[in-house]
């Protein structure tokens, strides 16, 4: 289980991703968490450089799908701002909302990149799914009681990523 909690690829966030490296890799489709991963938590719509970079992303030719715990008025009012789909109440890290993403993008697993903050929720859950899996460092601090809980046990296992990797 513990293979499945470690992102491959982790970034400071979004503008770092490689677009060529993942076409390389064969990804055409992308699989996107919103809060703390596409804007701040608190925000409700994402700023100008966001939404360039998502277009940036579609003119590169990949396929983008949201992914969201949240409410499903927050992520419809998301998507109906940047111009993709996405599926609320996602209930990460299960595989229900990973696999109707890649039934939205008509992707297969192997060709579907997971981009997240959280390792529980986010990277576990796109593991599971069998996808290729990018951590972001969250934007904002501000963050919900329980996801507070869970960042002291992703402190523990990046901090194991990094003594793996030195």
């Amino acid at each position: 289980m513990y293979k499945k909690l470690i992102p491959d690829i982790i970034v400071e966030n979004i503008y770092d991703i490689n677009l060529d490296f993942l076409k390389e890799k064969g990804i055409t489709s992308l699989v996107l968490d919103i809060d703390n991963t596409l804007v701040p938590q608190k925000s409700k719509f994402p700023d100008k450089t966001t939404i360039e970079w998502l277009e940036k992303v579609k003119k590169e030719g990949f396929k983008i799908c949201l992914i969201s715990n949240n409410t499903k008025r927050r992520v419809n009012e998301f998507k109906e701002k940047v111009g993709v789909p996405g599926i609320a109440w996602a209930i990460k890290p299960r595989k229900g909302a990973f696999k109707k993403a890649l039934k939205i993008l008509d992707a297969k697993p192997n060709e579907t990149a997971l981009i997240g903050d959280q390792i529980f929720t986010d990277i576990f859950g796109g593991k599971r799914a069998g996808l290729y899996t990018i951590l972001v460092k969250p934007l904002s601090q501000e963050e919900l009681g329980w996801t507070k809980l869970m960042r002291r046990a992703e402190r523990h296992v990046l901090k194991r990523i990094e003594e793996y990797e030195n």
